[in-house]
């Protein structure tokens, strides 16, 4: 399974980006897509995931950012809405899957895309 991400770029303060990743790659099944994110200097934290239709977020983002998966394309998104200085970031999409017939689950890394917000 690879992982390509697009979407990042540079946004005011209270502005809005999109983030996509799409899941390549045969005969597997997807057990959950997310997305994290890496600021200079900090850990690499996670920002939301998706499982079964369900969507969790970390509370910096709650409100302001929406995950969504479309199963049949296996892609992820991250809908970022109200931007923050503080959102600026490395974000990299995360996908957990396993291969048909198989229960051992395995993860896989998004290169990661470069979200920048000013003030």
């Amino acid at each position: 399974v690879q992982l390509q991400a697009s979407g990042g770029g540079l946004v005011q303060a209270g502005g809005s980006l999109k983030l996509s990743c799409a899941a390549s790659g045969g005969g597997f099944i997807i057990e959950d897509m997310g997305w994290y994110r890496q600021a200079p200097g900090k850990e690499r934290e996670s920002v939301a995931t998706s499982r079964e239709g369900f969507g969790t977020y970390a509370d910096s983002v709650q409100g302001r950012f929406t995950i969504s998966v479309d199963s049949a394309k296996k892609m992820v998104y991250l809908h970022m809405n109200s931007l923050k200085p503080e959102d600026t970031a490395v974000y990299y999409c995360h996908v957990r899957w396993r291969y048909y017939g198989r229960t051992f689950v395995r993860a896989t890394w998004g290169q990661g895309t470069q979200v920048t917000v000013s003030s």
